[in-house]
């Protein structure tokens, strides 16, 4: 009997493996598309693109300008924007869709995802293939998606102004948004491809510095929002000094004092700096912890990965403010961030 008992038990437990990680290299390919999503992102905001969609139209803009009458219509409500009349006030149509193209690429891949994560979540549901413990994350991790949807109209309008630049503050909080939503789905793949009760016994010690760690990884995100928002790493293009000095003199230069964290050119790529300097001391001292720990085998490839993703996004954060923020190293610099957020999940989740 308890032979019958165990024989009908494997099958089930197979098919549920088998659910799992169809459902994991479902999250998993959502998690590309956001990859995808940030860079585009990134070009966006990099092209001065932006701006260049001045309505929020989340199903009738799917489509794009379609005949030459609509192309004048669309390039006309540009012209009426502050961005055109103040920076760009030389653009012609050619111009004009060079733009067009990055911002519409960039709300398409938001349209995709959206469509991406729903469909197939409604698939797997009525199948019955999601237990029922992980609707309520699915359903947060949507929310959150169509929350940045609006984030982002609201990013947009802010720039729609006599000012034609987007505020700092929501851009930040645009980029942020988009790093959680990535980095939960990646880790709800991970709970699934690797559930609880197969690994390593780990001391707590070790599973707060990779939480700290994966914490000042999102501060860095934080503040490289900042960076971009106000455009600071258009200034002090020498490294490591800036300009010649450790700290330089006009970095509490703003009143009231707590602006500067948030306005200034020099304390807002102060504080960036700042950042990848306490992790690239961080970051060493947890591997070498990691390396004698005994951790799974996951983990240990979490903190090698740590380790070789934060050298690259430095080399890029470095090359990039030296050569004045070239379009493909500044895009290839944010892509590295969410490179290293993915490797501070992959091992915090292996020490577990």
């Amino acid at each position: 009997m308890a032979r019958m008992d165990t024989a009908a038990r494997i099958p089930g437990e197979a098919a549920a493996n088998r659910a799992d990680r169809a459902v994991a290299l479902w999250l998993l390919a959502c998690c590309a598309l956001v990859f995808a999503m940030v860079v585009v992102g990134g070009i966006t905001r990099l092209t001065h693109s932006g701006l260049s969609i001045v309505e929020w139209q989340p199903l009738v803009g799917a489509l794009p300008p379609l005949d030459a009458d609509a192309w004048e219509q669309t390039f006309a409500r540009y012209r009426q924007t502050p961005e055109f009349l103040l920076v760009n006030p030389d653009m012609t149509l050619a111009g004009f869709k060079r733009i067009f193209w990055w911002e519409y690429a960039h709300r398409l891949l938001g349209r995709l995802i959206g469509a991406a994560f729903l469909v197939p979540f409604l698939w797997f549901a009525l199948r019955g293939k999601i237990a029922r413990a992980l609707n309520l994350k699915f359903a947060a991790i949507f929310a959150l998606g169509a929350l940045q949807g609006a984030l982002g109209w609201y990013m947009v309008r802010s720039g729609l102004v006599d000012d034609p630049r987007v505020s700092q503050y929501r851009l930040t909080a645009h980029l942020g948004l988009a790093f959680l939503i990535y980095a939960a789905m990646l880790w709800v793949a991970l709970d699934l491809l690797f559930p609880r009760g197969r690994g390593v016994a780990v001391a707590g010690g070790l599973r707060r510095f990779a939480a700290a760690l994966a914490a000042l990884i999102f501060a860095m995100v934080l503040s490289g929002g900042l960076v971009a928002g106000i455009r600071a790493g258009l200034a002090y293009n020498t490294f490591p000094l800036m300009n010649g000095r450790l700290v330089p003199p006009e970095i509490l230069a703003i009143e009231p004092w707590y602006l500067n964290f948030f306005s200034n050119m020099a304390t807002v790529q102060f504080d960036h700096r700042l950042i990848a300097w306490l992790l690239a001391v961080l970051v060493p001292w947890f591997w070498l912890r990691a390396r004698r720990a005994p951790i799974s085998p996951r983990a240990k490839l979490g903190a090698h990965l740590l380790l070789g993703t934060l050298a690259l996004q430095i080399a890029l954060g470095i090359s990039t403010l030296l050569l004045g923020v070239p379009v493909p190293l500044a895009a290839a610099h944010q892509a590295g961030a969410l490179l290293v957020s993915s490797a501070a999940v992959l091992v915090l989740h292996g020490l577990r």
